[in-house]
């Protein structure tokens, strides 16, 4: 029997209780791992539902995805952190083939895609695929993975209110070449079809330019809490 490395899968939580049992029954099927739900004092039935599932761990955290994803992994055990968001369903192999990873890989990421068959956003997911391939920075809802060492050495997410995740990605870069792994992470499509797609994709685009000239974010709006 080969030896696989262990895992930590981290999911931050607001207020995520439409969604948040599919994608730990996404995660909770897959190899042994350890799970934590880092929660920030959700109003909703977001803890109750995690923590009535056998294997995951609650944890709470102030507000913020970079602060509640650093939480979890102060107190995980994993060889691998897996991050995962609350609305992102992890494919059905993926925890096995993280840990398949050789010694030299030490970072990486799923392929994206949204739910459903709006054909607007199946091309939005391929172009952000092909975006990641080129730059290797992936977004959160791709399922990042570091392993524990080197998140350590980075000193984890930097603290952002958004945009954690390229942040995040800009540091790893300077040190490694993350892969990006064929298989696909699908995310909830709710946040783009009630903005409206085209208007969430300009703003996300917005974002993405304000944060690599380095000026203040702006669009926050598109961030509220939308369940």
């Amino acid at each position: 029997m080969p030896e696989f490395d262990t895992i930590s899968v981290i999911i931050p939580t607001l207020n995520e209780e439409a969604r948040i049992g599919a994608t730990l029954a996404s995660v909770l099927p897959q190899r042994p791992a350890e799970v934590l739900v880092v929660d920030s004092h959700s109003s909703d039935t977001t803890v109750a539902i995690a923590a009535a599932m056998i294997g995951v761990r609650v944890l709470q955290a102030d507000k913020g995805r970079a602060r509640q994803m650093n939480a979890g992994a102060a107190a995980a055990r994993g060889d691998w952190l897996l991050f995962l968001h609350a609305d992102t369903l992890l494919p059905p192999s993926a925890l096995e083939r993280i840990s398949a990873q050789p010694e030299g890989i030490l970072a990486g990421a799923f392929r994206h895609r949204f739910s459903g068959d709006d054909w607007r956003l199946r091309l939005i997911s391929r172009l952000d695929n092909t975006r990641a391939r080129l730059t290797r920075i992936a977004f959160g809802d791709q399922a990042i993975f570091v392993r524990r060492t080197l998140f350590e050495r980075l000193g984890g997410f930097p603290p952002c209110d958004v945009m954690e995740d390229v942040a995040f990605g800009e540091l790893l870069r300077k040190v490694t070449t993350p892969v990006l792994l064929r298989e696909e992470a699908i995310t909830d499509a709710r946040k783009f079809e009630q903005m409206g797609v085209w208007t969430s994709l300009a703003r996300v685009g917005v974002l993405l330019a304000f944060h690599r000239l380095r000026l203040p974010l702006v669009g926050r709006s598109f961030f509220k809490e939308i369940r």
